[in-house]
């Protein structure tokens, strides 16, 4: 990665030099859209401003894991994908682990990932340090300055029709201006322009984390001897996942990386476990050898490997805005941040980056993006805001095997409906000129908030006594229709009527799940339980998706019926806790195993 001053042009007026686009910034998210602004537009100047020289392999960044979204954006948009699926290493999907006893025995948790791998997309884990360092060096070739070592110490925003100047310190000391019509925030943490504007935004999701990474590639797959177990991957590698040891109000992160190390993660409910409880190593050990022994003891044969150690207090936060019509943009964590449970970080990105990509290219190119600055800036905050419910006040969830299996299939099974599919066929950018799609998107929190709230009401008056189980994400046959259409070639009439109708299915989704648990309830001993059906029945939002359910009842489709035992009775399906055999010939065939020869699987 070199310092480059071309092919910005010296502006004599102001003793700095000019370009279009000046970016600060140089990690994932600015150096990507860098790239991304330079394939859209070639002849555009842009610099990028980082204040590190070169990120070490494995460097302590979080947004490791890739999902969807964010790998199409690498693998199609940017056309990266020879690195990606040659210097990284292909995911093997989200892997849950509930709590179970003591969780000292892996093969007894209730375990919900992927049986073989899917060729639907393939997802990504990066090693940030090696993924930075190749994009750096990628856009030096292509000409793109990069201004390494460099320090910014002021932005000033001129508005109208002059070029911002940003003022920076050089490695040696010096100070050097550039004048810019765009300044993009890509500065992370530091928020630079929204600390300078004002426009921080807390929201009430109150979270903290600490991780670290080990130089040994510590194999979750290694953790039980027994047969069965292991016998439940038909194609794949456990460790290959972003696996996830989860209890209540806790999740503990393992990620594999493509240097030979891993990357662990303690992230926690501030309300349920103290921050000073992991705020150091030692500290967060001691945590990890209370709540998940099986883990800290396999750390602790690797402690001498120990490469960095790094906290992260109430990291969840929103922007009031995030892109101006009067040149300056915010992207990735400057603007906001959600969680990193389910991997949306890369997500956040991709997609503001496109947006920004087209803001600034319409931009330079003479056209008037007042009204489109206010639109990308609403698409922005429909999509992020409406995943905010996916995780404030919902980590205690996290400690129900039943529960979270059922959020985890909803969560994913959305994803793939609705964001991924549009994301796939470039319908943010447009909706603009698609009212039609934006009419259909309000209805999303008609059908996402109810659910979500009954979660955590199911969660409150749920057994939480669950073990030996194990579940696909193949195991319904609506997975598999939501995760093969996100990638479907649609003209943008047939992605309008697909959503539409994933939409439809969604409510019908809901209300047989309400259904099926309103029943149960209904039937308990508990009165706490039958308490809770009642207040059920008097929720309007509820009942409406239960009624949808039932006008389109059909039990060839259901997904999901619910015993008092915990197990998944009736419909030719299993739910979230299957039946534990040592033989695998006396479990019952699954969606997945069946999907497995018909989808080449």
């Amino acid at each position: 990665m070199t310092d480059q001053t071309a092919p910005g042009n010296a502006d004599s007026a102001f003793d700095a030099v000019a370009f279009d686009v000046v970016i600060l910034g140089g990690g994932a998210a600015g150096l990507t859209l860098a790239l991304q602004l330079h394939n859209a537009r070639p002849g555009t100047s842009i610099v990028v401003v980082e204040k590190s020289v070169r990120a070490p392999e494995a460097a302590h960044k979080v947004g490791e894991s890739t999902v969807d979204i964010a790998s199409h954006y690498l693998r199609d948009v940017l056309g990266i994908e020879p690195h990606i699926s040659d210097l990284q290493l292909e995911k093997f999907g989200l892997r849950f682990f509930f709590t179970q006893g003591d969780n000292r025995d892996i093969a007894r948790r209730v375990e919900l990932g992927h049986a073989r791998r899917t060729h639907v997309a393939k997802t990504y884990q990066l090693d940030r340090g090696r993924f930075e360092n190749y994009l750096s060096d990628e856009l030096s070739a292509a000409g793109v300055a990069m201004w390494v070592g460099h320090k910014v110490e002021e932005i000033d925003l001129t508005g109208g029709d002059d070029r911002h100047r940003v003022r920076v310190t050089t490695p040696d000391g010096q100070h050097r201006d550039v004048r810019a019509h765009w300044v993009i925030d890509a500065s992370g943490r530091a928020s630079l322009l929204k600390r300078k504007l004002g426009l921080s935004k807390p929201n009430g999701h109150n979270v903290n984390a600490a991780w670290f990474r080990i130089d040994y590639p510590i194999d979750i797959g290694e953790w039980s001897d027994l047969p069965s177990w292991h016998e439940r991957i038909g194609d794949g590698r456990r460790s290959l996942s972003t696996n996830h040891l989860v209890g209540e109000g806790y999740w503990v992160w393992l990620i594999p990386l493509a240097s030979n190390t891993i990357s662990v993660g303690i992230v926690v409910d501030a309300d349920l476990h103290p921050f000073a409880r992991i705020s150091r190593f030692e500290k967060a050990l001691e945590w990890l050898r209370e709540h998940e022994p099986q883990c800290a003891e396999v750390i602790e044969s690797h402690r001498d490997k120990l490469l960095d150690f790094k906290v992260m207090r109430n990291y969840s936060y929103g922007c009031e805005q995030v892109y101006s019509a009067d040149g300056w943009c915010l992207t990735g964590e400057a603007g906001i941040f959600l969680d990193p449970l389910y991997s949306p970080g890369f997500d956040v990105i991709s997609m503001s980056n496109g947006l920004i990509t087209d803001l600034v290219t319409q931009a330079l190119d003479g056209a008037d993006v007042d009204d489109l600055a206010a639109i990308h800036n609403n698409v922005f905050f429909m999509v992020t805001d409406g995943w905010l419910p996916i995780y404030e006040g919902q980590y205690p969830i996290l400690g129900n095997a039943r529960v979270m299996s059922a959020k985890v299939l909803w969560d994913t099974g959305v994803y793939w409906a609705v964001p991924s599919l549009l994301y796939y066929r470039d319908q943010f950018r447009q909706l603009v000129d698609r009212p039609g799609l934006v009419r259909q998107l309000a209805r999303m929190s008609s059908i996402t908030e109810p659910v979500q709230r009954f979660f955590r009401e199911w969660y409150a008056v749920e057994p939480r006594v669950h073990a030996d189980g194990f579940v696909t994400y193949y195991d319904f046959d609506f997975m598999i229709r939501f995760h093969e259409g996100m990638v479907a070639d649609l003209s943008d009439a047939e992605v309008g009527e697909r959503l539409a109708g994933n939409l439809d299915e969604l409510e019908r989704i809901a209300g047989e799940l309400v259904a099926a648990v309103l029943a149960e309830c209904d039937a308990a001993e508990d009165e706490a339980r039958r308490a809770q059906a009642g207040r059920w029945r008097a929720d309007k939002a509820l009942m409406r998706l239960v009624e949808i359910y039932r006008a389109h009842d059909d039990s060839a489709n259901a997904w999901i019926t619910v015993g008092p035992d915990g197990l998944a009775k009736g419909g030719g399906r299993d739910f979230s806790i299957r039946p534990y055999s040592a033989d695998p010939a006396a479990l019952p065939e699954t969606d997945s195993d069946r999907a497995a020869g018909a989808l080449g699987r």
